[in-house]
Formats: structure tokens, sequence, C-alpha cells
């Protein structure tokens, strides 16, 4: 039984990579409920309060890291509120739309296209549409490095 549930853990924090490139997949949930599994079904007693507080605090920053990211990138590049909400959800459409690269196609695009609609001029319209892009990979890149603190130090937890 132990190996079906290490089996499970280690599938969820891959599944938890995977949902990088398809957001739809609970990326960050998916890290928890190896947590979780391994907490009430193999050793309740391992994991420290200190590991679950920093989990909760990582996890947080995680969450606000993967939100803000792409927000400041398109303010940055001189994006509208509108090429941002826009950005946000053409990632979420463009996930289902020839996956992964509908969630680097379809931002773009949108944000392209809103921003033209805005401010009719294709030079900035395109740097926000940029900035869309630079905002996605970096917050998909800080959430990477942030699970696998997270799943790291899971481990180091468990077999130390």
């Amino acid at each position: 039984m132990d190996i079906v549930l290490w089996i499970l853990i280690i599938g969820l924090f891959i599944t938890s990579f995977v949902a990088l490139v398809f957001p739809v997949l609970p990326s960050v949930l998916a890290v928890w409920g190896g947590f979780l599994i391994y907490h009430f079904f193999l050793n309740p007693a391992e994991l420290t309060a200190f590991f679950w507080v920093s989990m909760i605090a990582i996890t947080i920053v995680l969450m606000l890291a993967d939100v803000f990211a792409g927000s400041y990138a398109i303010k940055r590049f001189g994006g509208s509120k509108w090429g941002e909400h826009v950005a946000s959800i053409a990632v979420l459409i463009g996930s289902f739309v020839y996956p992964p690269f509908g969630i680097l196609i379809l931002p773009f695009v949108a944000v392209l296209v809103v921003e033209m609609q805005q401010t009719r001029n294709f030079s900035a319209a395109l740097k926000a549409a940029v900035g869309s892009l630079i905002g996605f990979l970096s917050g998909k890149v800080a959430e990477g490095l942030i699970q696998l603190v997270m799943v790291g130090w899971f481990f180091l937890e468990v077999l130390i």
C-alpha cells in the first residue's frame, strides 16, 4: 500500500509541474495533495509545524507571484487594464486551444488586438503584447522554482 501512495504522491508532484504548461491543472493544489497524502496516510508525525507554516507562506507567495507577474509586465510595457484582464482570460482559454502553445500565442494576440483598439498604435500594442508574454513566462518560471523548493523541502523533511 505504501508503494501505491508514494506513486500517487510523486504523480501529484509531477502533475504540479505539468500544470505550468497546462494551467487548467491545479499546480499548487497538486503539491499540497502530495503533502496531505503523506501526512494522513503514511506518517502524520514526520512533517513539522514549521514545515506546514512555511508551506502556507510559500503558497501565498506563489499565488501572488503568478497573479501579479503578468499584470506588472503588461503595465511596465505600457499596456492597459483591459490588456491585463484580456491576457488573464486568454491564458485560460489558450490552455484549451492548441496546448501548450495556445497559452503563449492566444494571450499575445489578444493583448495585441485589445491594445490596438485602445491606442491605435501598433508599436505600443506590440510592446504591451510582448510584456504579456514576458510576464506570463516569468510568472511560470517563478512558479516552477517555488514549487521545486516546496517539493525539495518535502523530500528533505521526509528523507533526513
